[in-house]
């Protein structure tokens, strides 16, 4: 018997992720969501899992603009992810932005300044599975904060800055 929804999100907050901002910007608009799951494929060439919830009305944004750029939050972000992750009507597309500076690297995605990584990516695949489409995104361009910026973890449904080890 399968676990039911419940326990199998009760389980995920236990499992620690970086926040990162999605974001694309193309034909079809401007948009961004805040999202954990986001992980490597492979170094070559280097390719990153994205999965975006295809209830959400920003997700249809990311596949016609086919770019996006994935931006890991530092610790001092959390207001960034905030403004992202405020429910639909809440905010506007600007005020979101707003929350943060950006610049755009190669594909037009906006990267968000001071942030620990941005992976600017071509969408090259998409597979629909349950409620979400996962996306695998080639990345064109990187650029990434100094370590000692820490980043922003989500774990038991709360943020928590991790800071750099120390030796």
């Amino acid at each position: 018997m399968p676990v039911s929804r419940q326990e199998f999100r009760d389980a995920m907050a236990r499992l620690g992720a970086a926040v990162n901002i999605i974001t694309t910007d193309g034909v079809t608009g401007k948009g961004g969501i805040t999202a954990t799951a986001v992980c490597s494929v492979t170094d070559d060439p280097a390719t990153l899992l994205v999965c975006l919830n295809r209830t959400s009305p920003r997700s249809a944004l990311f596949l016609a603009n086919g770019v996006l750029c994935v931006n890991t939050l530092a610790a001092g972000q959390q207001g960034v992810s905030d403004a992202f992750s405020a429910p639909s009507g809440a905010l506007d597309m600007a005020a979101r932005f707003a929350a943060g500076a950006w610049t755009n690297l190669v594909t037009g995605a906006p990267a968000l300044d001071g942030a620990a990584a941005s992976f600017d990516c071509r969408i090259t695949e998409v597979m629909e599975q349950g409620t979400h489409s996962v996306v695998f995104a080639s990345v064109e361009a990187v650029r990434f904060a100094d370590m000692q910026a820490g980043c922003l973890m989500y774990y038991a449904r709360g943020y928590h800055g991790l800071p750099v080890a120390t030796a």
